[in-house]
Order: structure tokens, then sequence, then C-alpha cells
């Protein structure tokens, strides 16, 4: 027990949206604790890493940032691959980047081609909530929680990078949900194993007294 409860599990977490939403400011937020005025796209794909304790499994959560631009939407399989969440992100205020919610959840699925799509772990954040004290907003909260209801009951959580609100009750739901994903697929992987090596055994014994093999 003692063993386990010191393995640090590395787990993959992969925001999407458009550019622009906050991606990058959320992170830096949860990870340095720091938010930049200054805006700067992100180019191609980048991540960040945040050690943090789950009840008694220490994890490392390795946070990969994408560029919401049209030109690096397509990033490939090799990014998707090994992915443990995933987190879509959008500006309250902005609607195009709502609407394009449905490509990028499309776009994971298609990319990463998880075993079972309606199981895997997604969570959105609708971002910059702070924006005009709320007189900006475009998106309801309501319209957001319906998106998420029509796609399995998906966590959402209305955050402000700058203003620093739930940003670590939605990083800590992320973590939390990517290690339930992981631990699951272990499992799966574990019961594969072991069907292998049942089949491999049945399959060696009767090698052993038919003679069917001559190897």
């Amino acid at each position: 027990m003692e063993v386990s409860a010191t393995k640090r599990r590395l787990l993959k977490v992969i925001f999407l949206g458009d550019s622009g939403v906050g991606k990058t400011s959320l992170m830096n937020r949860y990870v340095y604790k720091k938010f930049c005025l200054q805006y700067k796209a992100t180019i191609g794909a980048d991540f960040m890493t945040k050690e943090l304790q789950i009840d008694d499994q220490l994890v490392t959560l390795q946070v990969w940032d994408t560029a919401g631009q049209e030109r690096f939407q397509s990033l490939g399989a090799a990014f998707y691959r090994g992915a443990d969440c995933c987190v879509f992100v959008y500006d309250v205020n902005v609607v195009k980047s709502f609407e394009s919610l449905s490509s990028w959840h499309e776009e994971f699925l298609k990319q990463a081609g998880p075993a079972d799509p309606k199981a895997f772990p997604f969570l959105l954040l609708g971002n910059k909530i702070d924006v005009d004290n709320g007189c900006s907003r475009a998106v309801s909260e309501k319209r957001a929680r319906q998106w998420c209801n029509s796609r399995g009951n998906m966590p959402y959580f209305e955050t402000s990078a700058k203003e620093d609100y739930n940003v670590n009750e939605a990083f800590l739901c992320i973590a939390k949900a990517a290690l339930t994903n992981e631990e699951e697929q272990d499992h799966y992987f574990e019961s594969i194993s072991d069907s292998v090596s049942e089949v491999e055994a049945g399959g060696g014994g009767g090698g052993g007294g038919g003679g069917g093999c001559a190897c």
C-alpha cells in the first residue's frame, strides 16, 4: 500500500478552444499564480506542469496549451494521443468562441480516438466572466450548461484568470477526472493482459497434449 501511495502518476490534459479565449492565462494563473495583461498568441503547442496530491496519490499534471488559429487546429494525432482529459475553453463575451466548441469536440474525437468517447472525461470552462462586470456577456450560463448536458453532462465552470475566480476549483476537477480515467484505462489493459495470458497458457497446454504444433 505504501508503494502505491507514493507512486507518481503523469496525467496529460489538453486545452482546446479559439484563439484569445484565455487558455494560456488560465494555465499561467494555476501553475505560476500570475496573470499577464499583454496578450501573446500561442504558436503551435506548448505545455506546463504542476505537481499536486489527490488523496494519497501524487500527480504530475501535464497541461497542453494549443493555438486556437485555424492553421494550427489540425495538430495531428500524435499531439492528442495519450490524453487523460480534454478541456474546452470559450470566452463568455464572444459568441463565436462558444459556437466553435462543437468543432473542437469533433476534432478531438477524430484525432485522439478514445476507446469509449462517451466515457472519456471532458470539461468546459467559460472564461473572462470579469469583463465589464458581466455586462458584455454574450453567452448565458444556461446555454452553456445545455451544451454540456447534451454531451453527457460535461462538468462546467465559469472562470476568470484575471481575478483568479474558480481556477483552482476547475483544475482540481480536471485533475480528478484525468486520474480516474487513467486508473480505469489501467484496469482495462490489465484485464486484456490477463486474458491474453490465459489464452497463451491454454494454447500452450493444447499444443503439449495434441502435438498440433511442431515448433
